[in-house]
């Protein structure tokens, strides 16, 4: 029980990314172009998939999912950080700060999630290709994405409930450019264990889980692969997973940074980094790395691109 005086907050001010004027423009005109090549990037990943026949399979409709999250991942964020580098007050009222961590927690747990089910996509389709088509139908794939948004959304719904509940009485001014939970959990005037507890055991365990099960996918991927006498056939399972391990590898390396960690071990310098990595970078990434490193999606790219010019 909060039996102290205190008064409610109505408003937060977003802090940003620094507070040197000078830096202000040359960021704000960076992270724009950063923006528009990843709504781009993504918007044309999901409408090459949607207008090629042979991309209509179970990785490229994950593939496909992940750029929408991406989409949508960078715009929860991105939009109002660029506004907050031209704005004098960074101010974003009490409903928009929870609808913000509320929309940002569940694209990211859809992230994490996705790369997971892609990660054993891969894994059914090194190892047992013959049962691939008969595992990962197309009714596997849809149920797949059901409990992927469905548990996505409760893990966002119990951070937001147990971190908005707390009473915010030290300060309204949040050290980041986004509404995110250490920072807020730093401003509160209670007591905020439980509160570590809970980010820990949903945000931190399921990045753990996920990338257990990733790691295992990828130690049977590696074995099956080793087992192929043709270097050509082994560089050809290989290059189906390299696009994917890469996104893995840099994705969840900030996220562990992030969130599989006591709140109290936090630094909001290294924070505000890590996140522009993971919510603002790597959606310029992943269509980057998917189709630099993809002879698929380059051999439908290059097919659309010669019949628009005809």
């Amino acid at each position: 029980m909060y039996t102290r005086n205190w008064t409610q907050v109505t408003e937060f001010i977003l802090l940003g990314l620094t507070d040197d004027p000078v830096l202000q423009i040359p960021l704000f005109i960076f992270f724009l172009v950063v923006y528009i090549i990843s709504m781009v990037g993504n918007i044309g990943i999901m409408v090459l998939i949607k207008v090629t026949s042979r991309l209509h399979t179970p990785m490229y409709f994950f593939l496909s999912n992940l750029a929408l999250v991406d989409v949508f991942y960078s715009s929860v964020t991105t939009p109002k950080m660029l506004i907050n580098f031209v704005s004098e007050r960074n101010i974003i009222s009490f409903a928009g700060c929870v609808t913000q961590m509320f929309i940002f927690f569940s694209l990211g747990s859809t992230e994490v999630f996705l790369l997971t089910v892609m990660a054993y996509d891969r894994y059914i389709a090194v190892c047992n290709p013959l049962l691939y088509s008969a595992i990962m139908s197309n009714n596997a794939c849809i149920y797949f994405m059901i409990f992927i948004y469905a548990i996505a959304v409760i893990n966002a719904m119990t951070n937001a409930i147990f971190t908005f509940t707390l009473p915010f009485c030290k300060s309204n001014q949040v050290t980041h450019f986004h509404c995110d939970v250490p920072p807020l959990l730093k401003i509160s005037c209670s007591d905020t264990t439980l509160n570590e507890k809970v980010l820990l055991g949903t945000a931190g365990g399921l990045i753990l889980i996920s990338l257990l099960i990733i790691l295992i996918s990828y130690a049977f991927i590696v074995s099956a692969i080793l087992k192929i006498k043709s270097s050509d056939g082994r560089w050809k399972a290989f290059s189906t997973c390299v696009s994917h391990f890469v996104c893995v590898t840099l994705y969840f390396g900030t996220l562990v940074f992030m969130y599989a960690q006591p709140t109290s071990n936090h630094t909001m310098t290294k924070d505000r980094v890590a996140t522009v990595f993971y919510a603002v970078i790597m959606p310029v990434l992943n269509p980057l790395i998917y189709s630099l490193r993809n002879k698929d999606v380059k051999e439908a790219l290059t097919k659309l691109m010669m019949i628009n010019r005809t």
